[in-house]
Order: C-alpha cells, then structure tokens, then sequence
C-alpha cells in the first residue's frame, strides 16, 4: 500500500500529536528531540520527564522547530527543521555537522534538517524521501537560503534507529551536494533554496 504523507508545522495546538508520535518513552532512547539542542552532559543528566518538558516549552515558543506528518490523521513522522541556531550542538566545533563558517551558526537563512523519526512500522518504507521534500518546503517558506543536514552513509538495516540524521542517498535525492566530509560516512550537505 502506497502512503502519501500530510505535513503540518508542530505548534503548542499540535503538542498533543508530538507527545502521541514520540510516546510514553520519549522516542529512541528518551531523547524527545533534545540531542541537538543541549549539550550531551546536560542532556544526559536530565530526566526523561525534563527533556519532555524542555521540547514543550521550545513548541509552545515560535516559530515552530519542525513538522509532523501524517498519515490518515494519524501522526506518523517528525522531522526537526528550523535555523541552524536553534540546534547548537549542529554547530558545536567538535560534530561533524557543524558549519562551513562560524558565522553560520548564527545566520538565520541558513537552517538545518538535523533529526527525522518515524513510527517504527513504516520504517524502511521510502517515506524519508516525503519528509526531506517536506522539511524543504517548509524551510523554503520559512526564507531559508540554505538548508543542511549531516545524514549517514550506510546504516546496518533500513530500519536502523541510526537513520535518525537521515540516509545520504535521501539527501542525494532531493538535491543536495556534499560540502565537507569531516568524518568517514557522515557527509555535511547542503542545498541552496533561491
């Protein structure tokens, strides 16, 4: 069966559809989205219930920090899309992804596709390739010049919960060219959107 996916931006009216898509647990490992927004030792050191409350102060603040997809009414995927600046581990000097100028880091048309999940049922089923088109159109109407994402080169199985930074043939797909290979299977990529 084909699914054709519906994208809305997450709001503090769209909190009850993130909290059902991520569950009682809080998606892979408890991260509820946090990795990318706060350092690993305070990530870390946090409760569950605090990264939770954490992602839902930043959803109840605009502009929105990604989009949920849908499938029949039914939130199914998310995908964080937003400014560079508002992942600053993306930026950290010390991960691959960070970028090609530290000016960047701070430059609000240039953003990030930094982290996708998806219910685990439809994994492994092509529906990456919808919300990276998703998560363009999004940062397109956002006025994003550039969007990045650091995907991976291989991962074990199509399934594999290490896709959450997406697969590099995706990207590859959608348009994007590699801009620097800091790491071995961890491209930096980039697609300029005017």
């Amino acid at each position: 069966m084909e699914i054709t996916l519906q994208f809305s931006p997450v709001t503090a009216d769209s909190w009850a559809d993130f909290e059902q898509l991520f569950g009682p647990n809080g998606a892979y490992g408890g991260c509820w989205c946090t990795a990318l927004r706060l350092p690993h030792s305070v990530r870390t050191a946090m409760p569950a219930r605090e990264r939770k409350a954490f992602i839902k102060a930043r959803i109840d603040t605009a502009p929105s920090p990604g989009i949920l997809g849908y499938f029949e009414g039914t939130p199914v995927a998310w995908v964080q899309v937003g400014p560079r600046q508002d992942v600053p581990q993306f930026n950290s000097p010390r991960t691959v992804a960070r970028p090609l100028e530290d000016r960047e880091a701070t430059d609000p048309t240039i953003w990030a596709l930094s982290c996708l999940f998806m219910q685990s049922k439809l994994r492994g089923r092509g529906l990456s390739h919808q919300i990276v088109r998703a998560a363009i159109d999004h940062a397109r109407a956002g006025g994003a010049r550039y969007l990045d994402a650091c995907p991976i080169d291989r991962a074990k199985q199509s399934k594999s919960v290490a896709l959450w930074v997406g697969a590099t043939t995706v990207f590859e797909a959608a348009g994007f060219d590699i801009v620097a290979r800091r790491k071995d299977g961890r491209p930096l990529m980039r697609l300029a959107l005017h």
